[in-house]
């Protein structure tokens, strides 16, 4: 059957799908009953982005069309799709979630994910796009041996990906139930459904159209409801504070740190997983391989910048707005005081408060569509691991046609679509908080000092990298696991063996240790020649005028 054909049938089942979900109806989250006008622009979104999947089919033949959409992205274009790659739902609901409950502690995340792109931009960005063809392991395993280091690499990403899928899973369940009324499998299943369609027949050129559509709309989305919300205090941030202050139930202290992280300790790990672990995410990283040339990356990562920049100040003057015109509002809690959906609700009910029912759909809307291209990204960062590095490079040690590496590629896609949307449903009941930070503390503890050094540092090694990374990633979720999130939220133990909540301090000192170590006490012959290729990477590096097998 030809791909046409069978994109038509997978369309049409979405198609179908799509209006039935209704049937599943629950109450939604501002106490209203279903949705029309969120359910109708989700319909326009979704009718958009198949659109734009098949037309993306027909320029998806290769396998540098479907892992880098063949290097034609503009600068522009990929500074959109890195933005909307970025700024998930956590974004706008999570972090402003967060300000409502914390206030000033609620900014760490903000300042976090918005300081991690300088360190992409003067470290990771050039390098990544002369030495990469496809994925993270192309540049470590430059002048590694290929297939302990592509195997580690792959794995790792795998873990980050599969972490991340789930908790976007369980947080479109979540938000899809309350927002839309749809039962919670139902929406599990329609995000899944719709990430296989972008990702098996659009590739990474559909993925970022979908992203780039996605990022407009939430940063207009959220730059209406910031205005919306300082036309209410006339345009004055002091007057927005003020009431905000009044209206919160801890006062003055919501101005103040301490509301959310507690210790030093915490805070230092907290900032150095969201910092560090940006450049070690796979769906990131692999952006830098969709443009033509190293010029085109670094103004990639100057536009992503600025637009998540501006994002993430939109939603701080959102978060403290929810708290100004959310917190005292009877109409969005219920009787016992509890906020309506839980308070990661808060800016749909500011939504809807500023905007009436029509922006409360729109905001809705968006939330969905940002997780479906989240989670899209991820799913192609995924099958490019296992298809890419395990399969044509490990596997068929670089003997496999692109052909059969595509095979592989959207055989992988549809185990991953069916395998988060199982674990989506396995982990309903669980909370997600302490599986984002481990996917960044994961991230920062062993691609991101693996790939720091392979570009950086002359005396590392195939067995430092293997061993250091591994360490790493195995220190950061014993510690996550150990820590008082898991052991005692969770698990329900009296108290937790780890102390702290976040475990990238160590986890990362444990990676950067094990790799020096394990490096400089290789006297190997092989350990010998990769020193000696340091050299000829450097070059490589620098004018990127040879591409890795």
């Amino acid at each position: 059957m030809k791909r046409t054909a069978i994109f038509s049938i997978s369309a049409t089942a979405a198609a179908l799908l799509l209006p039935a979900l209704p049937a599943f109806a629950a109450q939604s989250s501002v106490g209203q009953g279903m949705n029309v006008i969120a359910i109708a622009m989700f319909l326009m979104f979704v009718a958009a982005t198949l659109v734009v999947t098949r037309w993306a089919a027909r320029s998806n033949h290769s396998v540098a069309d479907h892992y880098a959409a063949g290097g034609k992205i503009t600068a522009l274009q990929n500074g959109w799709a890195i933005a909307g790659d970025y700024m998930s739902a956590a974004s706008l609901l999570g972090i402003s979630a967060l300000v409502f409950t914390s206030g000033y502690d609620g900014l760490i995340y903000s300042i976090g994910f918005l300081a991690s792109w300088p360190i992409i931009l003067f470290l990771i960005a050039e390098p990544l796009r002369n030495l990469g063809r496809f994925t993270l392991a192309d540049v470590v395993s430059y002048r590694l041996q290929q297939r302990p280091i592509r195997a580690f690499s792959a794995s790792s990403s795998i873990v980050i990906v599969l972490l991340y899928l789930v908790s976007q899973m369980v947080g479109a369940g979540k938000l899809v139930e309350l927002l839309f009324g749809f039962s919670y499998t139902a929406a599990v299943v329609l995000v899944g459904v719709l990430m296989v369609v972008y990702v098996f027949f659009g590739g990474m050129l559909a993925t970022t159209w979908i992203q780039i559509i996605k990022a407009v709309l939430l940063l207009a989305g959220a730059a209406f409801m910031a205005f919306m919300v300082m036309s209410r205090f006339g345009f004055s941030l002091n007057a927005l504070f003020a009431q905000a202050i009044d209206a919160h139930g801890k006062h003055a202290a919501i101005m103040s740190p301490g509301g959310l992280v507690s210790d030093p300790v915490s805070a230092v790990s907290l900032g150095l997983a969201l910092i560090f672990g940006t450049a070690g995410l796979p769906h990131i990283l692999m952006r830098f391989f969709t443009v033509g040339d190293v010029k085109a990356a670094r103004k990639s990562i100057l536009y992503a910048t600025g637009i998540v920049g501006l994002g993430y100040a939109l939603i701080i003057i959102i978060g403290f707005g929810t708290i100004a015109l959310v917190a005292r509002e009877p109409a969005y809690h219920t009787p016992s005081g509890a906020v309506i959906g839980g308070v990661n609700m808060v800016a749909v009910h500011l939504a809807h408060a500023v905007g009436g029912n029509f922006f409360l759909g729109f905001i809705c809307a968006v939330a969905f569509s940002t997780i479906l291209a989240v989670v899209a990204g991820l799913t192609l960062a995924g099958s490019s691991a296992i298809s890419h590095d395990l399969y044509a490079k490990v596997l068929r040690q670089g003997n496999a046609t692109d052909k059969e590496e595509m095979r592989v590629s959207r055989m992988t896609t549809l185990v991953l679509g069916v395998l988060s949307i199982l674990l989506g449903i396995l982990f309903e009941k669980q909370t997600i908080a302490f599986i984002v930070s481990l996917t960044f503390s994961i991230a920062a503890s062993s691609n991101f000092p693996v790939l720091l050094l392979s570009i950086y540092w002359r005396g590392l090694t195939t067995r430092g990298a293997v061993a250091g990374g591994s360490l790493g990633l195995l220190s950061a979720v014993v510690l996550t696991v150990l820590s008082p999130t898991v052991w005692v939220q969770v698990l329900g133990h009296a108290s937790a063996i780890y102390p702290y909540e976040y475990p990238a301090l160590f986890s990362m000192l444990v990676a950067f240790a094990g790799i020096y170590v394990f490096s400089v006490t290789d006297r190997s012959a092989r350990g010998a020649r990769e020193r000696g290729a340091f050299n000829n990477q450097l070059v490589d590096c620098e004018l990127g005028l040879v591409k890795p097998q």
